[in-house]
């Protein structure tokens, strides 16, 4: 397999890697979303796998990966409701953050400066492949995504965000995110990269999974909270999909 990752796209993040865990600093949009992502993560894969959220460990036994997986702002949930987890990551400075930050955690996590490419290759198999906020950074989504279901054992389970590209998208993850607010550098997302979900949709069925839900992750700045919605997927999105058994 070719590799998918975008040099520029991963030169990004590497220079904000040091902030990964600073609520206040250049990641204040991801955690003021993850509650909302996490949310909805959790309601799919307990309901694929039959799980009771309620439980102690409910992901007990599962083997999730978190491709794209920063400073582990997902990782460390997953791991500790149970899941075995691998965080990969193409941006080499962002895996020793992730794994101080899990030892202070008190966490076993297995971080990995690697691609998904190469861990496919390396016949690396998961029951469940969390795939947020990446897709819209690499060189060539159908690869990168073929890859992500090649990740996946049959009957697995991608969960997949990213951005729609419209005026609105525009508006507020590009001028309103980083030009207002500076909640991200300038130039951290390229707004001819974003993905309309109808195109997210055929991306995925052409990398042979089955997508089977899709929800909007909507922003109100009145609450300033986010919120996910049936309907409007007009600026943050994300999407669920199966490997076929």
């Amino acid at each position: 397999m070719s590799e998918t990752i975008d040099a520029g796209e991963i030169a990004k993040f590497e220079a904000m890697a040091a902030e990964w865990w600073d609520a206040e600093g250049k990641f204040k949009p991801l955690h003021m979303l993850n509650p909302t992502r996490l949310d909805y993560i959790c309601a799919q894969v307990a309901a694929e796998f039959g799980r009771d959220r309620r439980a102690e460990r409910p992901f007990a036994g599962l083997r999730i990966l978190d491709i794209g997986c920063g400073g582990g702002l997902l990782s460390e949930p997953m791991a500790r409701m149970g899941a075995d987890v691998v965080g990969a990551d193409a941006a080499p400075r962002n895996i020793p953050v992730a794994q101080l930050h899990a030892e202070q955690s008190g966490l076993e996590i297995d971080y990995r400066h690697t691609t998904a490419e190469a861990l496919a290759e390396a016949g690396e198999r998961f029951d469940v492949v969390l795939n947020m906020e990446v897709v819209e950074h690499v060189a060539d989504p159908q690869a990168y995504l073929t890859a992500c279901r090649t990740l996946l054992k049959p009957g697995g389970l991608m969960v997949c965000s990213t951005i729609n590209r419209n005026p609105k998208s525009f508006a507020m993850a590009i001028v309103g995110a980083e030009w207002v607010m500076r909640w991200l550098p300038k130039g951290t997302h390229d707004w001819a990269k974003f993905i309309t979900p109808d195109e997210l949709y055929t991306l995925i069925r052409g990398a042979g999974l089955d997508p089977v839900d899709r929800k909007g992750f909507v922003f109100n700045p009145l609450t300033w909270s986010w919120s996910l919605s049936d309907r409007d997927l007009s600026v943050n999105y994300v999407t669920t999909s199966l490997r076929p058994a």
